[in-house]
């Protein structure tokens, strides 16, 4: 585990009538988004989702929040809290009920639905309670009322948590659409009620605090879409996320609207609208759809392909499309449509698929070049609103990079937040509220744990350097056999390289200095063979460095005859 804030020292035992709050994901990330809140030695926790990883961590599935912070505590918990049903706030769920299955879950019908359907992939039977806008229910000691909020997904929630120590609003993600798709709004009479009871902690969505004004009308969306369709010859591909039901309702009013059918690819996407459609969430033309095996009975231009991808996930539909590895390939006149935002972190991900896609012979309209997308996330103009409807006594900014959370919390001072009164933390930081106050006391380790296939948390920053290594300077491997009693070289050195552009043949330059390097060392009375072995990489890497200007990894093996 690392430790982000090594300056700050573990908190003090949390005073009498306090409330404690440690984010163990989303403060200088966006993504594993999840709140601790303790009082009264009891837990709440709010959301739980995953990191998804960057070209620098190879290999790597997933990332998880770190739970070792409340690992000894499981029992202590009275409940998770789901804001709404994204991955990157609901997919760690599955991880932490490996540790305590019977811990009840809280979030709308959508929500549970979404995290259901995930927990029977892990054959885990969840404790769920389905809530809605404007419920109220004690949970422990905590008591929980939830707010609707319009964001990028139906039934996304705000909470409020009361407790002896005061309020917390907690936003999730959310926007202030006045015209969404689903005609539910952000509850700002709610968010005015609750600032006249007093709200003494406001933990709000941080991502577009640097955007200025507001975020653009979902329905905005539509009559771009419409006119894609229409100039489109082929065949079209729509890559979305998995959970975004209102683009996908988009892309089927648009496709029954040019007569065409529209098949699901991907396995989320399948399962995901299979839910929302059964739900009532998603409303679904007669006849329109078709089975992504019998695409090929419907003419080219009648058909749209809606799959997931749109942040290049290297196992996505659409990042196999434009390898050429999925049942769907792309030619010459077909339109890909990428209907979503960048995550700040995929951009090349992103760019290299778009790349792929065109170099086939797609047209590719995403969001820099057409308004096939709106942000989820409120923008500046949103949130000074929140802050003067609120006028919440303490901010502390939540979901985004430390670039995000400072503009962020600069918009609440503006608004006459008092500078003391705005908490900037990131991840293992420790806030309390005592007696009406937010301040940062200390912090607990708190580091990325990394799903790599069915291993959680074995994967460590050190596999991930060799990783790294092996894919950026290649591998090196040396063998030698010495004869310890006489101190001579019997066989080897044999080098051997991968993942380099120079032939073997170069390191015979090199031998002779190795093997007079070990006759050297065992002569010296180094007799142990992993001395040998450290003679040799460090002659073998520095020859590498000098000579051919690189840092491989290198394996030296010696066995005594």
């Amino acid at each position: 585990m690392s430790h982000p804030h090594p300056e700050l020292p573990l908190p003090p035992e949390l005073p009498a009538g306090g409330l404690r709050i440690v984010a163990l994901g989303g403060l200088g990330e966006v993504g594993r988004n999840m709140a601790v809140l303790e009082y009264d030695g009891r837990l709440l926790v709010i959301d739980c989702g995953v990191l998804f990883p960057e070209d620098h961590q190879p290999g790597v599935d997933l990332i998880l929040p770190d739970f070792e912070y409340i690992a000894d505590r499981m029992d202590d918990i009275e409940a998770v809290v789901l804001t709404h049903g994204h991955e990157d706030h609901i997919g760690a769920v599955p991880y932490l009920l490996r540790r305590r299955r019977d811990i009840p879950i809280y979030g709308s019908q959508l929500t549970l639905a979404f995290i259901e359907a995930k927990l029977k992939e892990h054959r885990i039977k969840p404790v769920t309670r389905v809530v809605a806008e404007n419920d109220t229910v004690r949970v422990g000691a905590f008591g929980l009322e939830f707010v609707a909020v319009n964001h990028s997904i139906p039934d996304a929630l705000a909470v409020a948590v009361t407790t002896g120590a005061g309020t917390v609003l907690h936003t999730g993600d959310f926007k202030m659409d006045q015209l969404p798709l689903d005609g539910r709004v952000t509850d700002l009479r709610a968010f005015a009620r609750l600032g006249e009871q007093g709200v003494d902690l406001f933990m709000v969505d941080s991502t577009n605090a640097e955007v200025p004004g507001f975020v653009t009308h979902e329905v905005e969306i539509g009559p771009v879409l419409d006119s894609v369709f229409a100039q489109a010859e082929k065949r079209i591909v729509v890559a979305s996320f998995s959970s975004h039901v209102h683009r996908v309702q988009q892309v089927l009013n648009a496709a029954h609207a040019h007569g065409r059918k529209v098949a699901f690819a991907g396995r989320s996407m399948i399962r995901n609208m299979g839910i929302a459609a059964e739900l009532g969430y998603l409303d679904v033309p007669p006849g329109i759809l078709v089975d992504l095996k019998r695409t090929g009975d419907v003419p080219d231009d009648e058909l749209v392909y809606m799959c997931t991808g749109s942040q290049g996930e290297p196992m996505a539909a659409l990042s196999r499309m434009a390898n050429g590895d999925h049942r769907v390939e792309i030619g010459h006149g077909d339109t890909v449509i990428l209907a979503s935002s960048l995550i700040p972190g995929n951009e090349n991900s992103v760019f290299r698929v778009i790349n792929g896609l065109t170099r086939l012979g797609a047209r590719v309209v995403h969001s820099g070049n057409a308004k096939v997308h709106v942000s989820g996330h409120a923008s500046a103009g949103e949130l000074l609103y929140c802050y003067n409807i609120l006028k919440p006594k303490n901010v502390m900014p939540v979901h985004g990079e430390v670039r995000h959370l400072v503009a962020n919390a600069a918009l609440a001072v503006k608004t006459g937040v008092p500078a003391d009164r705005v908490v900037l933390a990131e991840d293992g930081v420790v806030v309390d509220l005592v007696d009406g106050r937010a301040s940062v006391v200390g912090a607990v380790p708190c580091g990325y744990v990394f799903v790599d296939g069915s291993s959680v948390g074995a994967v460590t920053e050190n596999e991930l350097k060799d990783r790294r290594v092996l894919s950026e300077e290649g591998f090196v491997s040396v063998f030698a056999v010495v004869d310890s009693a006489t101190g001579k070289v019997l066989a080897g050195p044999q080098i051997l390289a991968r993942g380099m552009a120079e032939d073997d043949a170069v390191f015979e330059e090199i031998q002779p200095d190795v093997v007079k390097a070990l006759e050297d060392a065992i002569a010296g009375g180094a007799t142990d063979t992993h001395q040998l072995q450290q003679v040799m990489r460090r002659v073998i890497g520095q020859w590498v460095n000098r000579r051919l200007r690189r840092r491989p990894m290198i394996v030296p093996v010696v066995v005594e005859a």
